[in-house]
């Protein structure tokens, strides 16, 4: 499947800005499930100071602010060639070993709530087991915007019982590691069926599986990605794979917009 993507974000401040950084990670790259037919990121109000490969293979970029404009504009969009390998992305790659990926993490620490949930998931094959969570996570946590935020933890998005994809992804990654698995976080995006306009990036799971890699788990829809799917970027948990994050110096009040489509 080719889909096409456009990713607008635009901050606005009502005043010159002292000093900020933000790090950047819209810029997907080509695998076993895509092939980048063409990708540009257009960057308007901020200069780009370096670019490189995170410790998770992440192409990265660093863009600093500073004074006037009072907005700053960054549109990524381009043409990805998808097709379904059943959720498969291959081998592990990159300059984190794969042990890294057993660790949990702020956002991931699982508590009293996802000890039980991994306990409860039994014996059985190793794809069976990660089928069968993340059809214990589907069913525990309902998907409800706005009842979460970055800043939630997996434990609390689980006895909360409402939440996003994060949380989804984040319930997933914690639950897999105490089941044994190295697991990561992969933020992208989602084709949706009737919706082309979308305020927000995708997220999922993925586990190491012996055998097969790297094989994903979207626990918000139930299912593992096919050709509607296009990854960006991976870390543990959201803050290591987020696609904009930074900081800024001074008192100017920051406003947010993002707008997404995604369309075949």
């Amino acid at each position: 499947m080719r889909l096409k993507v456009t990713h607008r974000t635009e901050y606005n401040y009502q005043q010159p800005v002292r000093y900020g950084l933000q790090r950047v990670r819209l810029w997907p790259a080509s695998g076993p499930a895509q092939a980048v037919l063409n990708w540009t990121v257009r960057i308007e109000g901020a200069r780009e100071e370096v670019r490189f490969l995170d410790q998770f293979g992440n192409d990265t970029r660093l863009l600093s602010i500073d004074g006037e404009p009072h907005t700053i504009s960054i549109v990524a969009e381009g043409e990805i060639e998808t097709k379904d390998t059943a959720g498969v992305s291959g081998p592990h790659r990159g300059f984190a070993p794969l042990w890294l990926f057993e660790h949990q993490t702020p956002l991931t620490a699982p508590g009293t709530a996802i000890q039980e949930l991994a306990a409860d998931i039994g014996q059985g094959e190793e794809i069976e087991r990660l089928h069968r969570l993340m059809a214990q996570i589907q069913s525990r946590i309902a998907y409800v915007p706005g009842t979460t935020d970055t800043q939630t933890t997996a434990e609390q998005a689980l006895n909360k019982g409402t939440g996003v994809c994060q949380d989804h992804a984040h319930v997933f990654a914690a639950a897999a590691r105490l089941l044994g698995f190295p697991a990561r976080y992969v933020s992208g995006y989602l084709m949706m069926d009737e919706t082309v306009d979308q305020v927000a990036s995708h997220a999922w799971a993925e586990a190491n599986v012996a055998g097969l890699g790297w094989v994903g788990f979207d626990a918000a829809n139930g299912i593992s990605p096919d050709e509607r799917y296009v990854r960006v970027a991976v870390g543990r948990d959201y803050r290591e794979a987020m696609p904009i994050s930074g900081i800024l110096i001074g008192q100017a009040q920051e406003r947010l917009a993002v707008h997404i489509t995604v369309e075949q």
